[in-house]
């Protein structure tokens, strides 16, 4: 696996984030909307993962609930925006336990030097709900 190299400039509400991976774009696409992959690596390592909803098309929703250290449930949720592809993704997610502070959340796969060397670019802006396009969808009675 590659370097990953974060940027966040002062003063600007935006983190850029990119990874290499030694993996086909395919596979990696796949771990971000296959919920038996998805809940494999995402999130803390001390903490598990459950996903109640994971809805990969245009308008759909995901929500996801990690078991804290503390033992407490910490929900996200969230809502796809345009048709996920292995080109990439557009989602939001919001924290539950800070209501109205949502991050747009834009993922490209891009392949470099390779088939197999896959470049992962994030970039994850935060805004009010106002500021995103769709609705955050209520969290699940627990």
């Amino acid at each position: 696996m590659g370097t990953t190299k974060i940027i966040a400039e002062p003063g600007i509400q935006q983190v850029d984030m990119e990874r290499e991976f030694d993996a086909p774009r395919d596979l990696l696409f796949r771990a971000h909307t296959d919920p038996d992959l998805l809940v494999q690596w995402l999130g803390p390592r001390d903490e598990k993962m459950r996903l109640e909803r994971l809805e990969a098309r245009d308008g759909g929703t995901n929500r996801l609930i990690f078991k804290g250290s503390d033992g407490n449930d910490h929900g996200l949720h969230g809502v796809f925006h345009g048709t996920p592809s292995p080109e990439g993704i557009v989602q939001t997610f919001e924290y539950e336990g800070t209501p109205g502070h949502v991050s747009l959340d834009s993922i490209t796969f891009a392949v470099r030097r390779s088939r197999r060397l896959t470049t992962i670019g994030e970039r994850r802006g935060a805004g009010r709900p106002a500021d995103m396009k769709g609705p955050s969808p209520a969290p699940s009675p627990a």
